[in-house]
């Protein structure tokens, strides 16, 4: 959606001549909530949390016409195996779980990083991530709290983007619409919010019979100037002292270019696997007491009160020569786990994922080429994700200089690392650190031995024990040099009379 193009529209056509920003907002956001594109983020965001398909299953019969109907006495079991999310967790965690390191140049710079950017935020990020997986795009918003920038995760079917080029790298505007409890009296509603973020700063309004009601005609700013003690700065006006950023404050972070979410490539797969496992129960349920009974020579009431006596009781009599059959299909059990493995194989393999029940890891220890090649559908898609991660990063970063600069702070240029959690053979790995010394730098080893989490304070370590070490050996040399010379001044070469 590109902004200016739709306003050059509005203006062009003159039955749309007269159409104000707020009729213009409520038209774009019924389209946005009926539209595919927010189905399917919504749709990844419900299956990742087990709302899924297979809540609304129902046994079915075929009845009077062949039409079918619902029956309820009927084994009806709702089973979930949710792949999908183990999907999501996995490039979650390969590719975020380790901390992303934010390396500056200056150690001045660094230390800001480090505070700016600390545990907090690595955790914030982690959860954009898994949020850009199940809808293909997630959002971080920044703001300044308590004279300290901040950043707030928006969901991604929470925010209407207008963007300003076709690449959708830049954005002109952005509308966020979340539902907010609220109560009036003792009755508690859900009030849908909608906030309308611009480069003149942010209008709110609520959506209510199809409509925008506006909160307030202010247009609220998005940064208020605090003085040392917290409290406003007051202008000429006698109003506080507000600025607004130079550019939309909303950084995109995507899971890839086409901001396609993870659930569209398995949730044909996942549903039929649900599908069988609960079909595949209902099966081993069925018996005397709720299968298709056959009676022969029975007289007594009626078959509904035959049925609940059987059901209460798990007996029946029947006349002389009488006797009850059972109509039942056979459930061949192998059938079933064939199928389900191969399905949950598929999701593996259309999700791009890696399976840890994989015969190259469950039988003896695994090499580095195996697991190198287990790991190649994960890249992949943990590649695209970091190149679009690198950019919106970038992006981060201006609004941090920004606030840098406001508050007396020095610019920083980072680089941005992603360390990624990679299953290894440490045995493998430890001789190839081994084989490596006096070919690369000792950091660069160290930086890459499977026991080390900080390789900055490891190798810190390793120079003081290092030194350590030299400063025992310059005194044990001059302690016997001592005891050699008996305190005389001559050296050991000295000539002897």
């Amino acid at each position: 959606m590109f902004l200016n193009d739709i306003f050059n529209t509005i203006l062009k056509y003159g039955a749309y001549q007269n159409m104000t920003e707020k009729q213009f907002l409520e038209h774009e956001i019924t389209h946005w909530l009926t539209s595919e594109a927010r189905d399917w983020q919504m749709t990844g965001h419900d299956y990742y949390l087990y709302n899924q398909a297979i809540d609304r299953k129902e046994r079915q019969v075929i009845g009077e016409g062949g039409q079918l109907q619902t029956v309820h006495n009927l084994p009806n079991n709702r089973l979930k195996d949710n792949r999908y999310a183990f999907l999501v967790d996995q490039k979650t965690n390969y590719l975020l779980a380790k901390p992303v390191d934010a390396k500056a140049d200056e150690e001045t710079a660094q230390d800001v990083i480090n505070d700016e950017l600390g545990p907090a935020f690595r955790r914030t990020l982690r959860e954009v991530g898994k949020d850009a997986l199940n809808c293909g795009i997630s959002y971080l918003f920044p703001y300044i709290e308590e004279n300290a920038l901040k950043f707030k995760r928006f969901y991604g079917y929470e925010i209407l983007p207008f963007w300003k080029d076709r690449d959708h790298t830049e954005l002109d505007a952005f509308l966020r619409m979340y539902p907010q409890e609220v109560y009036e009296g003792q009755t508690r509603k859900i009030v849908w919010r909608v906030e309308w973020y611009t480069l003149d700063g942010v209008r709110k309004f609520i959506w209510e019979s199809g409509g925008l009601k506006a909160e307030s005609d202010d247009i609220f700013p998005y940064l208020v100037i605090n003085d040392g003690s917290g409290d406003p700065v007051e202008g000429e006006d006698g109003g506080p002292v507000t600025m607004n950023w130079q550019r939309i404050p909303l950084i995109p972070f995507k899971a890839n270019e086409d901001e396609l979410p993870l659930i569209r490539r398995v949730k044909s797969l996942q549903d039929a696997l649900n599908t069988l496992y609960s079909n595949y129960a209902d099966s081993t349920q069925e018996d005397a007491r709720n299968t298709i009974l056959v009676i022969h020579n029975y007289d007594g009431e009626d078959l509904g009160s035959f049925r609940r006596n059987l059901a209460q009781f798990g007996a029946v009599k029947v006349r002389d020569q009488g006797g009850i059959d059972t109509l039942q299909i056979n459930v061949n059990s192998e059938n079933y786990i064939s199928i389900i493995n191969l399905l949950r194989r598929a999701i593996i393999e259309n999700g791009r994922g890696v399976d840890s029940k994989d015969e190259r890891l469950t039988s003896g220890t695994p090499n580095m080429m195996n697991i190198r090649s287990m790991y190649t559908d994960l890249d992949l898609d943990a590649d695209e994700m970091e190149m679009e991660f690198q950019a919106s990063l970038q992006q981060l970063m201006w609004f941090v200089n920004t606030f840098n600069a406001a508050t007396g702070k020095p610019a920083v240029d980072v680089q941005f690392i992603f360390n990624r959690d990679t299953m290894v053979n440490e045995g493998d790995t430890i001789n190839n650190c081994r084989a490596s010394v006096g070919i690369i730098s000792e950091e660069t080893i160290i930086a890459n031995h499977p026991w080390v989490k900080d390789s900055k304070a490891e190798l810190e370590r390793v120079k003081a024990e290092q030194a350590e070490k030299m400063q025992d050996m310059m005194d044990a040399y001059g302690g016997m040099g001592g005891a050699t010379n008996n305190g005389n001044d001559a050296g050991p070469n000295r000539e002897k009379p």
